[in-house]
């Protein structure tokens, strides 16, 4: 295997070999601490514009599912049509994978998606890294092409537009309740948990003016990079909000932070951001506690919300904004992912209450 350098902004460098595609690569740097679930984390749209890394030290054992595409239209073992992820970095590849539902192995996933992948990496020295200064940029150079230096922007990009679907996607047509979902980068489980509820799922790209549509509750789905790029999205959200016909709204994620932004509510970076299946959040006013599944760089600051709106979930790990709801009309959100594949599923019945209220 060809050697490869991490190289981050502040000239730190790790040291490791290449079992992915081989070409040079650069991105925001950012750590999972999940134990499990890369073919999710891969395609999960949020992920876009990232160099993944995996804290947990055995990654590829269990190989690859199927490419499978169901009847509605989605995948069943994949949360996208492709990876979305810049690169995977792990510790330690496993070249030999054993599952029942394998077809491939992560090495060769990769390189047929063209995505690098290098091992070798101290990655919890990484991940310490990470943690003092924060996620920042980094760069994957092939020792052998030490002249050919990638570059790339996250700051300031619009990653939502990058993975957004560009038509209209119905799911489940001629039910008798419709759901409109904003994609700006939605999970295939999120579309999945709605028409397995019996709803209609009208998906429209991330800045459609769906207030012209027909529908009966309004979904805002997760997605990557920075909700203050989305501009377009929060100018039909405050439309969808300031309507006189009061209809359910329901977000997650990045939809979280966009139905906050068209409250009023300001955004801010963390400084490392969330991504791992062990989140433990606290239902606010409640003693319920829930572990969660999470992706996200940024959060609502809660302090800045309205007078009429309130935060629904609090982190425990460091009190950040998990969800808000409005005090009165049926407007609420999670900064986690309640359906969660793969990941706990103690929180889907988010789903059920919002479907609920249509």
């Amino acid at each position: 295997m060809r050697k490869v350098t991490l190289l981050l902004d502040d000239g730190t460098r790790f040291h490791g070999e290449s079992f992915g595609y081989e070409k040079p690569v650069a991105g925001e740097v950012v750590f999972n601490t999940a134990m499990m679930g890369y073919p999710e984390s891969l395609t999960d749209p949020s992920y876009a514009g990232q160099l993944m890394t995996l804290t947990y030290p055995l990654v590829g054992n269990y190989g690859v599912p199927p490419f499978n595409i169901e009847a509605n239209g989605i995948a069943t073992f994949m949360e996208s049509d492709k990876i979305h992820a810049e690169a995977i970095i792990v510790s330690d590849y496993s070249t030999e994978y054993s599952h029942w539902n394998a077809k491939e192995s992560l090495a060769e996933w990769l390189k047929r998606e063209q995505v690098p992948g290098i091992t070798g990496i101290d990655t919890r020295q990484l991940t310490k890294v990470l943690r003092e200064h924060g996620v920042m940029m980094g760069k994957i150079i092939f020792d052998d092409e030490p002249d050919n230096i990638p570059t790339a922007q996250y700051e300031g990009v619009n990653y939502i537009e990058k993975v957004s679907c560009r038509e209209i996607i119905r799911y489940n047509e001629g039910a008798s309740k419709k759901v409109v979902l904003v994609d700006c980068g939605v999970k295939n489980n999120i579309i999945r948990c709605l028409i397995n509820r019996g709803v209609e799922v009208i998906r429209v790209p991330w800045n459609y003016e769906f207030n012209q549509l027909d529908f009966d509750g309004l979904f805002l789905a997760n997605g990557p990079g920075d909700p203050n790029t989305a501009s377009e999205a929060v100018v039909h959200i405050q439309s969808f909000l300031a309507n006189p016909n009061v209809r359910p709204c329901m977000g997650i994620c990045m939809g979280n932070q966009l139905l906050a932004k068209a409250a009023g509510a300001t955004i801010y970076k963390l400084k490392y951001g969330h991504r791992s299946h062990n989140q433990p959040v606290r239902q606010v006013g409640t003693n319920r506690c829930f572990i969660t599944s999470q992706n996200h760089g940024y959060a609502v600051d809660s302090h800045t919300l309205p007078a009429d709106w309130e935060p629904l979930f609090v982190n425990m790990n460091d009190q950040s904004n998990e969800g808000i709801r409005h005090k009165t009309n049926p407007w609420f959100s999670a900064q986690f992912h309640p359906e969660a594949s793969s990941g706990p599923i103690d929180t889907e019945f988010l789903f059920d209450d919002f479907v609920k209220l249509l």
